[in-house]
């Protein structure tokens, strides 16, 4: 498998370092002296066919004559000798490549030829895995490992380090060996030819030394890997990521205020935002936040609390916490009694906590254990001034012993120069993080809370939102292609608004009119009052050439309208083709809400949505939320939220408020929208208006991908993340005539999640999961009912009971490994739907599932009591092994006949 072949590059045996030099201050000099000087407990062995020893070591001309295959080589060369280097490596069997050398795709378009050789020779080789080229290498400090031209290893700890820089790596190394903080693995991978940060994400995911993951990301290559991985280790594991190049000095024109607002960096918030990432805006913030994380100390909120020796500081503190969103926690009456009973009358009575400048070590440490005492409380910040009375070594010793009798967050800031250092040391070797600031110790804690928050509202449990279409939604796609996407790039506003509404949006109605008698049959049709618009398949931003027009309420007013509209459209777009006008209802939108909504197709990461502030100030003001399609009810509410102008749609200052439900069901349907149509590049809706009681789009324009008209795509490869797989959901009947669905889980499934578990058996819970499993809690059930589509299935069975209502009755969960070659297979039925074949039922789609996915093999275990399963794996031909404890072993070649 393609994420366990990387044992070979992380746990390596023996090491091939191809190209090393007898230089010392060479790459290859450096790398051999890191291995051979580090301690490494491997066979290393140099290759080089001009030298005979380097160092007084052996060398070998080639991969070919050494004496065993090693599980790694290194490649150093020039690059114009590294395609023909894969390819030997690959011919003998190596499985795992370190490629340093420079002068590939970052040199420039001839770099670009010789990294495309290097991929195809890489491709004759399907086991094997390539970090790099152009990179700085690895170090793995559990095994004394030093793979790389960096000086010195860090010590062993539990964080994974993965940068595109090389040169960030070197800085980051630096300051390990200052604060002391440890690594699982340091990872430098330069061009990404092979191994992405989604393999590596998926490996050290898996790595039980590796606690939390931080990224330095350049550019993201394979989206897709990327967020399937991250989002399947965030929650247990913290990712933290630095993006660089946020703000390019060019970007393509935009046809569309979508298109505009939704930038490269927008998108990558978007992206980490979705996964459950920390992300981290200031270059030194990587070093804070990995010291935080680094210490092990997660808190469980963003409750925080300030113990300080001076006022200033503790406004400076408390100042930059406002700033950037958080809140000083306010103390329980009992903490407050304590603080009373035990500080000098002149302590400041609340939060934060100044214990005044005489404090001794004792009083610091002793005010620091009864705050974190206070269940309010999450974390705590120790700030310390020096002062006459102010012995900082000692007040650090003493924080660090109380931080021994408790898991919450404790976090230091020593204000000042060296008389500070000792007491840093401390806190260092103590695992307690500290920071020269106090705005850098509250950037690092409100990085962490938010990233907890993130994850929170990640796995919060959607309501079900009935979306149902008047059309059959594949009928409906096949008239778009064949008879509206070929009519031009950028449809007109009445074939865009045509397909917004039957995606069941409601809009107005446009009717052309290309004379001005034809405008006015049309507007005494309609009704007075009534809107005219320019009508030019070249002009996208109508009003920026006064192409609007409102409240036209009589034949004198449309004449004069149309001419002017349409004299003054050719006088500002000349080149641009105007075949008339269009005609439709004025909507009374008084009280209403401008917003604007859209998707736009990301080169990378495929289709965005957006959701703001619209309106002709739309992309001035950039009050927006993106996110990926698909939406459920909680992300379109999250959306909505995160906006400024969400007060005026909950009600402000006395207003009604706006009909937020059918806003979120808007959302909704667009994301089918974005789904159903990868031929889509860009589609806006501005304005919307939301309004008390309803939700209506005035305006709408689509621009077509002409290449995905030539060309048709993979279906659903224009998104980021898999959607709900509507074509899994099937109809069946069992052994007893009872009609059930068999359908994949879904987010809103967890209540009836919870009452299928509840209606359980102790012995039934016992066969799934082989212990006494705690089901009936949020955070567990979202667990199975929250998943990720492209490596994990949960087929439901559901039953409609005699009043209407639905009930799950059995589940059937396959997942994947990272590869997609194997799953794992457990299934659950309710006591009172057992011996009916359910088990088999659902046993065999699943495998049907797991046939259509490519997966080559599944496998299960269940116990040897549990005889009616052991029975439905016999009857579909599993393999069927019973271990000498009381478990029994499945598996079953998916290759074989169905």
């Amino acid at each position: 498998m393609a994420i366990k072949k990387l044992d070979s590059i992380f746990r390596p045996k023996r090491i091939a370092l191809i190209g090393v030099s007898s230089n010392p201050d060479s790459v290859g000099g450096i790398t051999l002296r890191n291995l051979v000087g580090g301690g490494f407990n491997g066979v290393v062995y140099p290759v080089n066919p001009k030298r005979e020893a380097v160092f007084g070591i052996p060398c070998y001309p080639d991969v070919k004559s050494l004496p065993k295959v090693p599980d790694l080589a290194v490649i150093m060369t020039a690059a114009k000798f590294v395609p023909q280097l894969v390819r030997e490596c690959g011919e003998v069997g190596i499985h795992g490549l370190i490629i340093m050398s420079a002068g590939f795709k970052e040199s420039g378009e001839e770099g670009k030829v010789l990294e495309a050789q290097v991929k195809a020779e890489k491709a004759k080789f399907p086991d094997m895995r390539v970090i790099g080229p152009n990179c700085l290498g690895i170090l793995v400090p559990g095994l004394n490992m030093n793979v790389s031209f960096a000086d010195g290893m860090p010590k062993k700890g539990h964080v994974a380090f993965i940068s595109q820089s090389g040169a960030l790596c070197t800085s980051v190394l630096d300051w390990a060996y200052e604060s002391n903080v440890g690594f699982s693995n340091f990872v430098s991978i330069g061009n990404s030819m092979d191994v992405s940060f989604g393999d590596l994400i998926d490996y050290f995911g898996q790595d039980p030394n590796t606690k939390s993951i931080v990224l330095y990301v350049e550019s993201i290559q394979n989206a897709r890997t990327f967020m399937s991985a991250a989002r399947a280790f965030s929650r247990e594991k913290p990712i933290i990521v630095y993006k660089s190049g946020r703000f390019p000095e060019s970007a393509a024109a935009a046809a569309s205020h979508t298109g505009a607002m939704a930038s490269e960096d927008s998108i990558y918030d978007a992206v980490f935002h979705r996964a459950g990432l920390a992300r981290v805006f200031d270059f030194g913030n990587i070093f804070d936040f990995t010291d935080l994380v680094g210490r092990r100390r997660i808190p469980k909120g963003n409750r925080l609390a300030i113990v300080t020796n001076a006022g200033g500081p503790g406004v400076m503190a408390t100042d930059s916490l406002i700033s950037l969103g958080g809140k000083l926690v306010k103390l329980s009456d009992e903490t407050m009694q304590k603080l009373n009973d035990y500080l000098p009358p002149f302590w400041s009575h609340g939060n934060p906590i100044d214990v005044l400048g005489d404090a001794t070590p004792e009083r610091f440490a002793k005010s620091t254990e009864i705050v974190l005492e206070d269940e309010n409380v999450d974390a705590v910040l120790v700030l310390l001034t020096p002062q006459a009375m102010t012995d900082p070594t000692a007040t650090a010793d003493a924080i660090a012993k109380m931080a021994g009798n408790t898991t919450k967050t404790i976090m230091a800031a020593w204000l000042g120069g060296a008389s500070m250092r000792e007491g840093t040391q401390i806190f260092n070797n103590a695992g307690i993080a500290s920071y020269g600031t106090p705005e850098q110790a509250i950037k690092a804690f409100m990085t962490l809370s938010d990233y907890s928050q993130n994850l929170k509202m990640l796995y919060e449990t959607p309501k079900e939102v009935p979306v149902s279409f008047q059309y059959d939604r594949n009928e409906l796609r096949k008239k778009y292609l064949e008879n509206v996407f070929p009519k031009a790039k950028i449809l007109n506003e009445d074939d865009s608004k045509m397909l917004v509404n039957d995606y069941g949006i409601d809009t107005t109605h446009p009717t052309p009119a290309a004379t001005e008698d034809e405008a006015v049959a049309i507007a005494e049709k309609k009704g007075y009052p009534v809107v005219l618009k320019i009508y030019s398949p070249d002009i996208t931003h109508k009003s920026d050439v006064g192409g609007v027009a409102l409240n036209i309420e009589n034949e004198d007013m449309v004449r004069a309208t149309f001419r002017n509209m349409v004299k003054t459209a050719a006088e500002k777009r000349p080149d641009a083709r105007i075949d008339g006008v269009t005609v439709q209802k004025m909507v009374n939108t008084k009280g209403g809400i401008e917003l604007i909504v859209g998707t736009k197709k990301d080169p990378i990461f495929g289709t965005v949505m957006l959701v703001g502030m619209g309106g002709t100030t739309a992309e001035l003001f950039k009050d927006k939320r993106l996110e990926f399609p698909p939406l459920n009810e909680q992300l379109a509410r999250q959306m909505l939220e995160s906006l400024k102008i969400y007060p005026l749609l909950s009600g402000w200052r006395g207003d009604a408020p706006k009909n937020i439900d059918k806003l979120i069901e808007v959302l909704i349907r667009m994301s089918y929208l974005a789904a159903d149509y990868p031929e889509i590049e860009e589609l806006d809706i501005n304005p919307l208006i939301v309004t008390e009681e309803d939700v209506i789009a005035l305006d709408a324009r689509i621009v077509v991908d002409e290449e995905i008209m030539k060309q048709p795509a993979k279906e659903y490869s224009h998104l980021v993340l898999r959607p709900y797989p509507e074509s899994l959901i099937k109809n069946c009947t069992l052994k007893d005539g009872t009609e059930i669905t068999l359908r994949p889980i879904k987010p809103e499934d967890e209540p009836m999640w919870l009452e299928l578990l509840a209606s359980c058996s102790k012995e039934a819970i016992y066969h799934r999961f082989r212990y006494d499993f705690y089901f009936d809690s949020h955070e567990v059930a979202s667990q199975f009912c929250f998943i990720d589509y492209d490596r994990e299935i949960a087929i439901v069975a559901e039953h409609e009971k005699e009043d209407g209502s639905k009930e799950l009755i059995g589940v059937g969960r396959l997942i994947a490994d990272p590869d997609l070659e194997t799953m794992e297979y457990a299934i659950l039925i309710t006591d009172k739907w057992q011996k009916k074949e359910l088990g088999y039922t659902l046993t065999n789609y699943c495998m049907e599932i797991a046939n259509v996915r490519g997966i080559k093999k599944l496998m299960a275990e269940t116990t040897k009591d549990n005889k009616p399963m052991i029975s439905v794996f016999r009857k579909l031909n599993f393999k069927i092994r019973f271990n000498e404890d009381t478990t029994v072993s499945v598996n079953k070649e998916i290759t074989e006949n169905l």
